[in-house]
């Protein structure tokens, strides 16, 4: 029987091994820079509010709660200016990662439909196509797309791997000629809470839709700025009848967030503070790992926002890895994003200041 898993690719991480042996034989250890997860603990008003919800026996609701769904109205509105987004334009997810992957399928797109993605991506947008059975498209510009009507168009801005950030003409582009055309926008705004040299807007943000949800949905993931990663929390919020498309499949499918973390999401989305200080952490990371990275010898491109160091010795980025891991830093090579990263590496933020203080100690004596 031919498996559903022949049509994806190698699962990437897997082929880390060797590089992975070398950095942690380094006698001080090793530094792992190579998966953007998250390392700082979970601020005790969230988890007081998962605790306080764990008796909760029966089935959740798929749509979330109204407390949910109207604590994501006001985030979108406070930490990013988005108006005028109502509650049942909200749907929690089981983290981001689960609505890329299935986002496609639950569309209803298949192998007549082409989805088009950034050249250089978070590999689940392809995947999220090939499950559906639909084309893919790596271009970075409409005039790659050429006469085609794609079904759906993944935007991320900032970008995971390269931090770049989309500016307001170009996010208006792609809206204007998406709606021309009957396409759906999917943005994925996981690191929109991580500007640091550039002001990232999202795809729902009056100044790229006017105001106009149509057409539009906007991923966000609480993973980053909240440290839930393992708590798989997140939402899409947009066109209204999309999200209620998605809701309709979704409960045939018991896609459903759990009711205690549905709790610590209301928490997380009502409380500024936290994100803040995790956000300041970042920052401070950031700001020593940047220069001991080009005192080495990088070029670091892009860049502008969230958690990662897009950076390049100009050679092959195997071989870039394998001098990393001689040093103890393990990294992500940048083809694991797409062809144009071959000569990249991305280096992400997501590790303690005691590690990030020994990668500089390496990188600079």
């Amino acid at each position: 029987m031919r498996g559903v898993s022949a049509s994806l690719p190698v699962f990437p991480w897997d082929t880390l091994a060797d590089v992975t042996a070398t950095a942690r034989a380094h006698p001080d250890g090793i530094v792992d820079l190579s998966v953007g997860t998250p390392v700082d603990p979970v601020a005790p008003v969230i988890r007081d509010a998962l605790a306080a919800a764990s008796s909760a026996p029966g089935y959740p609701t798929t749509a979330g709660t109204a407390d949910l769904r109207e604590s994501a109205v006001g985030a979108l509105q406070r930490r990013y200016g988005i108006p005028g987004v109502a509650p049942s334009a909200v749907l929690p997810v089981i983290g981001t990662k689960e609505l890329i992957a299935w986002l496609p399928t639950l569309l209803g797109l298949g192998a007549d439909d082409l989805v088009v993605v950034p050249e250089l991506a978070y590999p689940t947008y392809d995947v999220g196509a090939r499950l559906a059975g639909a084309a893919v498209l790596a271009a970075d510009s409409l005039t790659q797309v050429g006469p085609q009507t794609p079904a759906l168009v993944y935007l991320n801005s900032p970008s995971n791997p390269t931090g770049r950030v989309l500016g307001v003409d170009h996010l208006r582009k792609v809206v204007g000629w998406a709606r021309e055309r009957g396409v759906i926008v999917a943005s994925d705004e996981c690191y929109l809470g991580l500007a640091w040299d550039a002001e990232p807007l999202s795809v729902l943000h009056p100044s790229v839709s006017d105001g106009d949800h149509t057409g539009l949905l906007a991923i966000h993931s609480l993973s980053k700025t909240s440290s839930l990663a393992g708590y798989r929390a997140g939402f899409v919020a947009g066109d209204p009848s999309l999200i209620a498309e998605l809701l309709a499949v979704r409960k045939h499918a018991g896609m459903m967030v759990p009711t205690p973390v549905q709790a610590a999401m209301v928490a997380a989305l009502n409380d500024d503070a936290h994100e803040k200080e995790q956000r300041e952490r970042y920052a401070r990371r950031r700001d020593a790992l940047l220069p001991a990275i080009r005192a080495a010898g990088f070029t670091v491109d892009h860049s502008e926002a969230g958690l990662y160091l897009w950076a390049t010795r100009d050679e092959p980025c195997r071989d870039t890895l394998a001098w990393l891991a001689e040093r103890g830093i393990l990294v992500a090579p940048g083809e694991f994003y797409g062809a144009r990263g071959s000569r990249h590496v991305r280096i992400a933020l997501t590790a303690i200041d005691e590690r990030i203080a020994a990668a500089v100690q390496r990188l600079t004596s």
